[in-house]
């Protein structure tokens, strides 16, 4: 039976070197790489990663824990994680808690303390001091992608903070009747997105001295169909007509824009709308956002977690901002002339 130290002597290169090669796990020269895959493939070896694990104690793979996979911001973060896992040489083994109560506490209070994964990324869900202590108590280095941890490296963006900039946006453009798409209370149960981008909103409408009347701020959830039921009520129903829109997703600021032409709004010409994700729809509707890199995150959640395991190091609290990019298309504008709007 073809074994690893065959590989070695058809490549010419050291027993150690072959096992980095082939694992991914540490450097090797691109050339050595190449020689050490092409003897595995023509000797028709597969480096065993259950008796690398035997030896290590390692497994090669990544817990991912998501609320979801059903929904775009979501489904672009396992994309990202599972990309830079496979380029790595690791697995994915994907928690989809689902809102579950019983669910969550048999993931973190059971599963992710077995010796299945090397390392735990947690996507929008708030963990609680006593399940960070547990996954460290055993060795599991955390990366959370959303929101603080107490205890353990984050990832997230400054939603607050973008949620002005996008409002700051269309004020700049001239717009005074601004309304808000928000997300529904639900969507406050784990690091409070809503409410955070609100405030956003919030802050810009009152250091620019103007009103928030209450049928303009309106809340879905964060879907294209709930947020075109939403925007339809409030077109219909506000005693005046907003000029703007800025909605806390994207998928939201697609749906005000669907419901808009239900009324015969010219988008941005008689509506201005604004988002925030990044979505792959965007530029299909000109939809004018601050794009927060999703895969990006879910990349960086990786590189943070394999250093860790790489080096047997417990992940230092560190909160990481990352970057985002405001993408200006044409779903916004300058407001209509008084005379062409109610």
């Amino acid at each position: 039976m073809t074994g690893i130290k065959d590989v070695a002597e058809r490549a010419g290169l050291s027993v150690a070197t072959v096992s980095r090669a082939l694992s991914g796990k540490g450097h090797v020269s691109p050339s050595s790489r190449e020689r050490a895959r092409a003897a595995a493939a023509e000797l028709g070896f597969v480096l065993s990663y259950h008796a690398s694990s035997l030896a290590s104690g390692r497994t090669h793979n990544v817990g991912l824990v998501v609320p979801s996979v059903h929904r775009w911001f979501y489904s672009a973060v396992v994309e990202g994680v599972s990309a830079a896992l496979l380029q790595a040489g690791y697995d994915l083994t994907l928690y989809n808690i689902g809102g579950e109560q019983e669910q969550r506490h048999r993931v973190f209070s059971d599963f992710l303390l077995r010796k299945r994964v090397d390392a735990v990324i947690a996507v929008s869900v708030e963990l609680t001091e006593e399940e960070i202590r547990k996954l460290l108590a055993v060795h599991r280095p955390i990366v959370g992608i959303g929101g603080p941890l107490p205890g353990a490296s984050t990832i997230r963006i400054d939603d607050s903070g973008i949620a002005e900039s996008a409002t700051k946006h269309l004020l700049g453009l001239g717009h005074t009747r601004i309304a808000h798409m928000t997300g529904d209370e639900l969507y406050e149960q784990d690091f409070q997105l809503p409410g955070s981008r609100r405030s956003g909103y919030e802050k810009a409408m009152k250091e620019a001295g103007l009103p928030i009347h209450p049928a303009w701020v309106v809340s879905a959830d964060f879907t294209i169909e709930g947020a075109y039921a939403s925007a339809r009520q409030m077109l219909a129903s506000a005693p005046e007509r907003p000029t703007a829109v800025f909605a806390a997703s994207d998928e939201m600021a697609i749906g005000t824009i669907l419901a808009a032409r239900d009324f015969g709004l010219r988008v941005p010409e008689e509506l201005s709308v604004i988002g925030i994700d990044g979505h792959d729809l965007g530029g299909v509707f000109g939809l004018t956002t601050i794009d927060q890199d999703v895969k990006g995150q879910g990349a960086l959640a990786v590189r943070k977690v394999i250093a860790a395991i790489d080096n047997s190091l417990t992940l230092e609290t560190e909160d990481t901002q990352h970057p985002t990019t405001f993408v200006v298309r044409s779903s916004t504008s300058v407001p209509p002339s008084p005379r062409s709007s109610r």
